[in-house]
Order: structure tokens, then C-alpha cells, then sequence
């Protein structure tokens, strides 16, 4: 993990399109920019996880509910 020190309004690039810049610091909050191309999603940690952890249970459910369609088996024809 790479830490940084910034000041407000100091900037840090993550490579040519993306750049986060410190907008205010109080008490025990600080207030972050974020400018990137908006093909790529941006999410605070915690709404990541869920959204993770929803798909899982997703996925789980789909396939433990997957449709038995050997009963629809075609015959072949001679």
C-alpha cells in the first residue's frame, strides 16, 4: 500500500486519466475528488462489499434453482 501526506487542493494521478484531489480536511474527514473516465465505476468500500456479497448470494441461488430440462430431451428421428 502506497501513503501519501496531501494538503488541500494537492492532487495525486493514477495514470494520465485519473486524478484525486484533496478538497477539504476537518476534525476527522477529509473531502476527496475523484475525475476519471466514465467508463470506470467508482464506489465507496462499503457499498463495493454489499454489492459483492449480493451477487454471490445471487449466483448461489440461480444455480441451486437451475432448471432440469432433461425431461425436454429431443428425440433424434431416423
Amino acid at each position: 500500500m502506497l501513503i501519501l501526506t496531501r494538503k488541500i487542493d494537492e492532487e495525486i494521478k493514477i495514470g494520465s486519466d485519473i486524478t484525486i484531489k484533496i478538497l477539504s480536511i476537518s476534525d476527522n474527514q477529509v473531502k476527496i475528488g475523484i475525475d476519471a473516465p466514465g467508463s470506470i465505476q467508482i464506489f465507496r468500500g462499503e457499498v463495493y462489499e454489499k454489492v459483492k456479497q449480493n451477487t454471490v448470494e445471487a449466483s448461489k441461488a440461480s444455480s441451486s434453482n437451475a432448471l432440469d430440462l432433461s425431461k425436454y430431451k429431443i428425440q433424434k428421428v431416423k
